[in-house]
Protein backbone atom coordinates (compact mmCIF):
# COMPACT_ATOMS: atom_id res chain seq x y z
CA UNK A 1 0.00 0.00 0.00
CA UNK A 2 2.73 2.31 0.56
CA UNK A 3 4.48 2.01 -3.04
CA UNK A 4 0.67 3.10 -4.40
CA UNK A 5 0.77 5.74 -2.39
CA UNK A 6 4.05 7.12 -3.00
CA UNK A 7 3.23 6.67 -7.04
CA UNK A 8 -0.25 8.80 -6.48
CA UNK A 9 2.24 11.46 -4.42
CA UNK A 10 4.76 11.63 -6.99
CA UNK A 11 2.48 12.31 -9.93
CA UNK A 12 1.31 14.96 -7.38
CA UNK A 13 4.74 15.96 -6.69
CA UNK A 14 5.78 16.51 -10.84
CA UNK A 15 2.95 19.02 -10.97
CA UNK A 16 4.23 20.64 -8.19
CA UNK A 17 7.87 20.11 -9.25
CA UNK A 18 7.01 22.02 -12.17
CA UNK A 19 5.09 24.98 -10.58
CA UNK A 20 8.11 25.43 -8.30
CA UNK A 21 11.26 25.11 -10.94
CA UNK A 22 10.49 26.94 -13.90
CA UNK A 23 12.70 27.77 -16.72
CA UNK A 24 13.45 24.40 -19.58
CA UNK A 25 10.95 22.67 -18.38
CA UNK A 26 10.04 18.73 -19.37
CA UNK A 27 6.85 19.49 -20.65
CA UNK A 28 4.05 17.87 -18.64
CA UNK A 29 4.42 14.19 -18.93
CA UNK A 30 8.20 15.09 -18.09
CA UNK A 31 7.51 16.77 -15.01
CA UNK A 32 4.80 13.77 -13.72
CA UNK A 33 7.86 11.08 -14.88
CA UNK A 34 10.37 13.31 -13.21
CA UNK A 35 8.17 13.82 -9.89
CA UNK A 36 7.15 10.13 -10.08
CA UNK A 37 10.72 8.90 -10.11
CA UNK A 38 11.48 11.22 -7.60
CA UNK A 39 8.93 10.14 -5.12
CA UNK A 40 10.00 6.77 -5.12
CA UNK A 41 13.51 7.75 -5.18
CA UNK A 42 13.00 9.76 -1.78
CA UNK A 43 10.52 7.68 -0.29
CA UNK A 44 12.39 4.51 -0.88
CA UNK A 45 15.60 6.12 0.59
CA UNK A 46 13.94 7.64 3.72
CA UNK A 47 11.91 4.36 4.44
CA UNK A 48 15.12 2.67 4.21
CA UNK A 49 16.70 4.64 7.16
CA UNK A 50 13.81 3.85 9.07
CA UNK A 51 11.51 7.54 8.24
CA UNK A 52 7.54 6.80 7.70
CA UNK A 53 4.84 8.84 7.17
CA UNK A 54 1.73 7.94 7.60
CA UNK A 55 -0.46 10.94 5.90
CA UNK A 56 -0.83 11.64 1.72
CA UNK A 57 0.52 14.85 2.68
CA UNK A 58 3.62 14.22 3.79
CA UNK A 59 4.70 11.68 1.21
CA UNK A 60 3.99 14.44 -0.91
CA UNK A 61 5.95 16.88 0.56
CA UNK A 62 8.81 14.08 0.49
CA UNK A 63 7.93 13.44 -3.08
CA UNK A 64 8.16 17.12 -3.88
CA UNK A 65 11.83 17.31 -2.58
CA UNK A 66 12.58 14.35 -4.37
CA UNK A 67 11.39 15.52 -7.61
CA UNK A 68 13.19 19.10 -7.00
CA UNK A 69 16.32 17.34 -6.46
CA UNK A 70 16.06 15.58 -8.85
CA UNK A 71 15.26 17.87 -11.87
CA UNK A 72 18.31 19.71 -10.35
CA UNK A 73 20.33 17.06 -11.25
CA UNK A 74 19.22 16.22 -14.44
CA UNK A 75 19.66 20.19 -15.36
CA UNK A 76 23.00 20.01 -14.04
CA UNK A 77 24.00 16.91 -16.53
CA UNK A 78 22.17 18.65 -19.05
CA UNK A 79 24.60 21.98 -19.26
CA UNK A 80 27.79 19.98 -19.19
Amino acid sequence: MNFITWIISGIIAGWLTGLIIRGRGFGIKGDLIVGLLGGLVAGALLSFIGHITFHVLGNVIIAVVGGVILVAIIRFFRRN
